[in-house]
């Protein structure tokens, strides 16, 4: 009798051990913004290869192992900088994100510290060994990821302007590396920018009186709400306008000409949700123009893969 006690209870330790395990991994990985980190080197990887290198085949782009230290190098920066920012960022995410937040509270912050010094070190490291310019690259990208986190993402506008910068700051390297400029490259960069732009100031909105408590000063919460929908609307007939151009002014084609017109309709609809601004119309829209960007991904693979066939 006491031995299959004994057992029960082991089974039982065992079970809340696993338990404990798992919550700390998945803890780890959402601090880490694991998933945001995952879906970035599957847009860096598309666009690498079908926007900025023209001329590249598919076997030499495999074996060009400067290029995938490059992007090991950005994935580790970006999970340091997603753990930087939610170190930063704790007090506010335990009212934003209260599950993430409780996930997370199995890990001692402490050991988030470590694993961001880790895979800073470690970036700095490869990036070393491909070219100092290449570590000098990076040293520049870690240093505004934390300067954002600590200082930029409190300052009104600058902290809309530097995150999507950051955000296509590995872009931008690509585009360097193998020199690819172009007017169609120019006005993608710069529709782009301005979409993921449109994203944080509505991601803003949802969070605009946590953002007041604790100090972000943010464009929605430092306006009044007409005057934060009056510069998303601009913003977005601004998209629209970049987006016409590439489609009548440049050689875009396939796929991607039909996400650019398909994109004129999409920021139509996000428009009138904006005239009829909620918390629930705002919501829906950030999540329409989030996938409105994963969409765009894949017409860019799609359209590549239709060309280089």
């Amino acid at each position: 009798m006491n031995s299959e006690k004994e057992t029960f209870q082991s089974k039982k330790y065992i079970s809340k051990s696993l338990y404990y395990r798992f919550s700390q991994f998945v803890g780890f990985l959402l601090g880490a913004r694991f998933f945001v980190a995952a879906l970035l080197t599957f847009a860096l990887y598309v666009s690498t290869f079908f926007l900025f290198n023209q001329e590249e085949s598919f076997r030499n782009f495999v074996f060009d192992f400067k290029v995938h230290g490059i992007i090991f190098c950005t994935v580790l920066t970006i999970l340091a900088g997603g753990i930087i920012n939610q170190f930063y960022d704790l007090e506010k995410d335990h009212i934003v994100k209260p599950f993430r937040t409780r996930i997370q509270s199995f890990i001692k912050q402490k050991y988030f510290l470590y694993a961001y010094l880790g895979l800073s070190a470690i970036s700095l490291s490869v990036a070393w060994m491909i070219s100092h310019n290449v570590f000098l690259f990076f040293v520049v990208y870690q240093f505004f990821m934390w300067l954002y986190s600590h200082k930029l993402s409190r300052i009104l506008i600058l902290n809309n302007l530097t995150f999507v910068s950051l955000t296509l700051y590995p872009f931008f390297g690509m585009m360097v590396y193998y020199e690819t400029f172009s007017k169609k490259i120019f006005l993608m960069a710069v529709f782009l920018f301005l979409f993921l732009l449109c994203i944080d100031i509505v991601k803003d909105t949802l969070t605009r009186s946590v953002d007041k408590t604790f100090g972000y000063i943010t464009i929605p919460n430092y306006f009044k709400s007409r005057n934060t929908k009056t510069i998303l609307i601009c913003l977005l007939l601004i998209t629209m306008g970049v987006s016409m151009k590439i489609i009548t002014q440049t050689e875009v084609s396939g796929f991607m000409a039909y996400y650019f017109a398909g994109g004129l309709f999409v920021m139509i609809i996000c428009i009138y949700l904006f005239l009829n601004s909620t918390r629930k119309s705002n919501f829906l829209t950030l999540n329409i123009l989030r996938l409105w960007v994963f969409v765009g991904i894949i017409a860019m693979l799609l359209n590549g893969i239709e060309h280089k066939l």
